[in-house]
């Protein structure tokens, strides 16, 4: 049995490690002898995009127990790392003190307290931030793997199959065959999406035990409860106040139609909560220790920027915790010009936080794409977003895939921000990218938000947001993940910090959302309230407008693959599942 568990960060520092298994009667054969006949193979290949430490640190990692680690995250709290140390290092070591078990039960003996012996899982279940892992314990012959609560890291798995009985881990599904190929396959055949799936959020353990009666291998794979109580209540995603008594939803409607924020006001209150909470997210992730020092003399961090009210808080905020000596990438991409409804909005947005921010150097990057000519990059992209597999998928995979990558155009310092004359190429160096993901989740930012609440009122609402917050790993995050690494970056995503989920889970829904508003308006209005408070006035009245909306690639996907917008309307474009080969004809 031969077990391949790839997991990678995108980047030239690559290593891998093999750590073989046999039974008591086998023995290390000399190389060209034939394996045994009970032999186990575990191959770990790593590659690591290096964000924080003062020296290069290559993956996969082993220990002087024989432990190896592979590790795609950042640790933001829970375990801690020094101000000039490595995350994967330090959480090599927290690791390397844990005992062997691999029961619950155990804990009376195993108690984790930071400092003596604990459990696999009581390490994992207390860091903060996104990972993804996978760890070998030799101690135990043991292999643990998983990713964080939210599944904002990628991790795919192959179970073993008649056809194909290996077992496999990875980051990203490779591709299988060259991308200059006409008979493009995203993985192994034509109808190999159904080859890997998005490993659900959670902490697995894989004892491989050899039975000595036959010499053959078994293996139980485990799944673990989070031992961390808050983590399981953020999980369970309960709110503290779901319907309102009508007295607490007219103060509410009244306070929502006045012009300005009455800074006395409980709403105010609220909302300074969350700008409070936002403000510390932001530094959890930008913090210059957090960033690897060989960075330090680029722009460090870019923003996924529409110009619509979550990019302008994530901006706004930047702005506010970044060394001020550094300028700030605002990456926006169209596939019609200037005239795309997102490139309008950043550049009125980039005026904006001129105004608020008038000493920080902002740059506009102008990522300009025609999807006619993307035969190369959307196969790459077909093979990022896999095992996703619909148009939509991949629009959104296309426009994320060239936003990260960051190649385009800016503006010199000029009036006119047309003229042609003033355009200079420009790609943006910057390996940390911010993006807004979990703000429509978790305030209502989508339309579907406003018809369940419509037809089911309050409770069906909160039923629906909940519903998007616990697949939110599923249906975005992994697919998100694969398509901006695979640029050499990395997304963090501030509205999805632990702590800010549960500050929003504190507040009334109510206070949250008013869908009997109008859009732009009562959808996410705790954050336009947010918005408010940080003086993008403009910002904050902006309706929701999707990615593949605001930049038109879904209007060019629809004309391509349907027609016209109207017949993919009519044929429900965004979830139907993409025919690779008519795509390519």
């Amino acid at each position: 049995m031969k077990l391949l568990l790839p997991l990678h960060s995108n980047s030239s520092n690559s290593t891998n490690y093999r750590v073989s298994s046999f039974n008591e009667e086998s023995h290390v054969l000399d190389n060209g002898s034939d394996m045994p006949e009970s032999f186990a193979e575990f191959v770990f290949l790593g590659a690591t995009l290096q964000l924080r430490g003062v020296s290069p640190v290559c993956q996969p990692l082993m220990d002087s127990s024989r432990n190896v680690l592979v590790y795609n995250g950042e640790i933001f709290g829970g375990i801690e790392v020094g101000i000039d140390k490595n995350d994967t290092e330090s959480l090599m070591q927290s690791l390397g003190n844990c005992c062997s078990c691999r029961s619950q039960e155990h804990r009376t003996t195993c108690d984790f307290n930071g400092q003596a012996k604990g459990s696999i899982v009581d390490v994992l279940s207390v860091i903060k931030g996104p990972w993804a892992i996978i760890y070998w314990q030799e101690s135990s012959k043991t292999l643990w793997f998983g990713r964080d609560a939210f599944g904002r890291r990628s991790l795919l798995v192959h179970w073993p199959t008649m056809e194909d009985p290996r077992f496999l881990l990875s980051s990203v599904s490779p591709t299988s065959s060259r991308l200059q190929d006409s008979s493009f396959e995203v993985e192994n055949g034509s109808s190999g999406i159904k080859f890997w799936e998005e490993l659900s959020c959670g902490i697995y353990s894989m004892s491989v035990d050899v039975k000595k009666s036959d010499g053959s291998f078994h293996s139980e794979i485990k799944k673990h409860e989070w031992t961390n109580a808050m983590l399981k209540e953020l999980i369970e995603w309960e709110r503290v106040s779901i319907e309102p008594k009508p007295a607490e939803l007219n103060f509410s409607h009244s306070r929502t139609s006045s012009a300005e924020l009455d800074i006395n006001s409980s709403s105010s209150v609220l909302a300074q909560n969350v700008l409070t909470a936002l403000r510390e997210s932001m530094l959890r992730r930008i913090s210059l220790y957090n960033i690897y020092q060989a960075l330090k003399e680029t722009v460090p961090v870019a923003v996924l920027f529409s110009g619509g009210l979550d990019s302008m808080i994530i901006a706004a905020l930047l702005d506010q915790c970044l060394d001020p000596n550094y300028e700030i990438d605002l990456l926006n991409v169209s596939f019609d010009g200037e005239s795309a409804p997102d490139r309008i909005s950043a550049k009125i947005g980039l005026k904006e936080l001129r105004r608020v921010a008038p000493l920080r150097r902002w740059r506009l990057v102008h990522i300009d794409a025609d999807l006619s000519k993307l035969t190369w990059e959307t196969k790459r992209v077909l093979s990022l977003i896999n095992p996703a597999n619909t148009y939509m998928d991949l629009n959104i995979g296309i426009a994320l895939w060239l936003a990260a990558r960051g190649e385009g155009w800016i503006c010199k310092e000029s009036n006119n921000e047309t003229d042609e004359d003033k355009r200079v190429n420009y790609t943006s160096r910057a390996r940390i990218l911010l993006v807004g993901s979990g703000a429509d989740e978790q305030c209502a930012g989508y339309g579907r938000h406003k018809t369940k609440y419509r037809h089911d009122s309050w409770l069906g609402l909160h039923k629906e947001m909940k519903l998007d917050m616990q697949r939110i790993w599923k249906r975005n995050l992994g697919r998100d993940d694969r398509c901006i690494a695979d640029t050499g970056k990395e997304a963090r995503f501030p509205f999805l910090d632990e702590d800010i989920i549960r500050t929003l889970l504190d507040i009334p829904l109510w206070e949250v959302a008013d869908l009997d508003q109008p859009s732009g308006k009562g959808d996410k209005k705790i954050l336009r309230e947010v918005a408010h408070m940080l003086g993008l006035h403009n910002a904050a009245i902006l309706p929701k407008r999707a990615i593949q909306f605001g930049s038109r690639i879904a209007r060019e996907s629809n004309r391509k693959n349907f027609g016209s917008n109207r017949a993919a309307n009519q044929a429900s474009a965004g979830s139907v599942v993409i025919n690779v080969q008519s795509y390519f004809s």
